[in-house]
């Protein structure tokens, strides 16, 4: 389980991150709705290491990690799939999903589980292509096959949807539902997209100015006027 507590973050002299308190349980979607600006991106890299933490605690599986660097947070078993994508546009599908075998020895690194093949089909399809020449769906799902290569217990996805056609987006809900109903991963979603979040989401959790200003479960989105609140 993530445990957040009383998380701030400063660039300069602005106040970035104030003082954000929550959980993601495994076997969980818990998203993270908010308008540009908010902060939602930099909790992520706070979450990651990218970025380290001004105060406040950040405790993986019962253990403090605000001293961990991004791969011994890996190591431990969180994925990040960030804004983005960023894929390696020169190496082939089935090169990109085994740097995301990197964390274990090179006998069990050698080749792609067929389970991410069977959650992607595209990318089966298309393993020898470059990943610079997929579309912008079959990125963001090799991205997020890439990050499922490290068997990781915390997937972390910052929106997954942005500018990704609505069948492609259909179809990575159904995976993160999916994952999340094994029960052995949490999953971060953080997203702009309202209704996607609502279809997928357990608990929710509504960022503005750097605070957590509403949360609750996801099944009370609408009543709770959550879409009112991340309106652009």
């Amino acid at each position: 389980m993530l445990k957040v507590d009383q998380l701030h973050q400063y660039y300069g002299g602005s106040h970035i991150l104030r003082g954000l308190s929550f959980e993601v349980k495994p076997g969980e979607i818990t998203c993270l709705l908010g308008r540009n600006g908010v902060g939602k991106t930099t909790l992520l890299k706070c979450l990651m290491g990218l970025i380290p933490v001004k105060s406040g605690t950040l405790s993986w599986q019962d253990k403090v990690i605000n001293a961990r660097k991004p791969h011994q947070r890996v190591q431990a078993g969180i994925a990040y799939v960030p804004q983005g994508r960023e894929i390696f546009a020169r190496l082939t599908v089935e090169e990109n999903l085994l740097m995301g075998l990197s964390r274990f020895p090179g006998r069990q690194a050698k080749s792609v589980p067929k389970t991410l093949y069977e959650l992607f089909p595209v990318l089966e399809q298309m393993k020898h292509r470059r990943g610079g020449d997929l579309s912008g769906g079959q990125q963001q799902q090799l991205a997020i096959g890439r990050a499922l290569a490290c068997r990781p217990q915390l997937l972390i996805l910052d929106e997954p949807t942005e500018g990704i056609q609505p069948s492609v987006i259909k179809e990575i809900g159904a995976v993160i539902r999916q994952l999340a109903q094994r029960g052995d991963m949490g999953i971060l979603l953080v997203e702009q997209f309202y209704d996607f979040a609502a279809e997928l989401a357990d608990n929710y959790l509504v960022m503005s100015r750097g605070e957590i200003i509403q949360r609750g479960p996801g099944k009370t989105m609408e009543a709770d006027g959550v879409r009112h609140l991340v309106a652009i």
